[in-house]
């Protein structure tokens, strides 16, 4: 398993998980019906990089990694990961975020925040907690999700500051 810099041919690939993941409707924000065009748009060109997990050719996830805030804030990164459901359960999210980390410090980041994690996604939620990151913020009722109804959204947050 490699983790290299996505290219814009490599959206054949991510498109499938990307639109597995937000057509569900339960752990992203964006549209459930985004168009292709939409989500690259969304996923390669919006984000300061795009990355993907290749195992022997055949890409098993991703991720994208880009500046939270503007201005006073620019020191934050955010990030996104979406691991392709034939392969969840293998460690790819974990072995993403790790190098999403690494690649932020090297980017000049000093911290990592994610924004918006529903507090029903418990696998990423458990993840995220196990990497490091504190829940520093809850957003009541702040997610409508397709089976559940209102659910509550976290924000995550972790120093990468040494």
């Amino acid at each position: 398993m490699s983790i290299r810099l996505a290219t814009e041919p490599d959206f054949e690939h991510i498109w499938p998980i990307f639109h597995e993941i937000v057509s569900a409707g339960e752990t992203y924000t964006y549209a459930r019906d985004t168009a292709r065009e939409q989500a690259f748009h969304l996923w390669m060109e919006l984000p300061r990089q795009t990355w993907v997990a290749d195992d022997a050719g055949k890409i098993l996830g991703t991720y994208y990694i880009k500046t939270n805030q503007q201005g006073g804030g620019a020191h934050v990164a955010n990030c996104g990961y979406m691991v392709s459901s034939q392969a969840r359960g293998c460690g790819i999210a974990s072995l993403m975020c790790e190098h999403s980390q690494q690649q932020a410090r090297e980017l000049g980041y000093r911290a990592m925040q994610f924004n918006f994690v529903v507090s029903t996604n418990e696998g990423a939620v458990r993840l995220w907690t196990q990497l490091g990151f504190a829940t520093v913020g809850r957003l009541p009722l702040a997610f409508e999700h397709p089976r559940l109804g209102f659910v509550d959204a976290l924000v995550m947050y972790k120093s990468l500051h040494k």
